[in-house]
């Protein structure tokens, strides 16, 4: 069973696109629509009831990866507590501007910074999350950012400060479609060039 939130004017687009799911190998699929721009936090938050307290994965729709997330789903399943974070190595440093960036120490996380000025590492942290039972009592505690949204970094960082958040590095190519106009055409040369393999 999976669940995909969204909101805003474009939702039946989404569900004209993906049905009840039974198309692209969805057994069922559940929707929860998010009424306001409330931040990937909040859009979590809606998915409460639907994972019935237990462990869940975060996957944005508008992320692309060129290889299975299956041996990363593999350790986190494995994993006794705490959250799990996909980190992408990133050469440009304008791109890692826009995104949020994984400050190492060592091969530990050791603070996520959300569209840094000036990126303490090539590491971006992609849209794939991984989150034990903890995240529902995480949840309610978080603070509106100064855009007015429940960010994820908030979330990732509460189990960074407690050593509770592993990361996989990502082999292979992964893009995130709505973090610029050029990341946008940049998935898309990807996903058209492999469609045609």
């Amino acid at each position: 069973m999976k669940l995909f939130v969204t909101g805003g004017t474009h939702a039946g687009e989404f569900f004209r696109l993906l049905g009840n799911g039974h198309e692209y190998g969805i057994d069922r699929l559940f929707y929860a629509y998010q009424e306001r721009p409330g931040g990937i936090a909040e859009a979590l938050g809606l998915a409460e009831r639907f994972v019935g307290g237990d462990r869940c994965c975060v996957l944005l729709a508008d992320n692309v990866f060129e290889l299975p997330l299956a041996p990363i789903v593999s350790r986190f399943a494995a994993q006794e507590r705490g959250a799990r974070v996909v980190l992408s190595e990133v050469d440009e440093v304008e791109h890692l501007r826009h995104l949020g960036v994984a400050e190492l120490n060592g091969e530990r996380i050791a603070r996520i910074v959300e569209k840094p000025a000036e990126p303490a590492s090539r590491y971006a942290v992609t849209g794939a999350y991984f989150y034990d039972e903890q995240v529902w009592q995480i949840l309610p505690t978080l603070e509106p950012s100064g855009r007015g949204e429940l960010e994820i970094t908030d979330l990732n960082n509460w189990y960074v400060e407690r050593g509770e958040m592993e990361a996989d590095v990502l082999d292979g190519f992964w893009g995130d479609a709505g973090e610029s106009i050029d990341a946008y055409y940049s998935v898309n040369d990807f996903v058209r060039e492999r469609r045609t393999r």
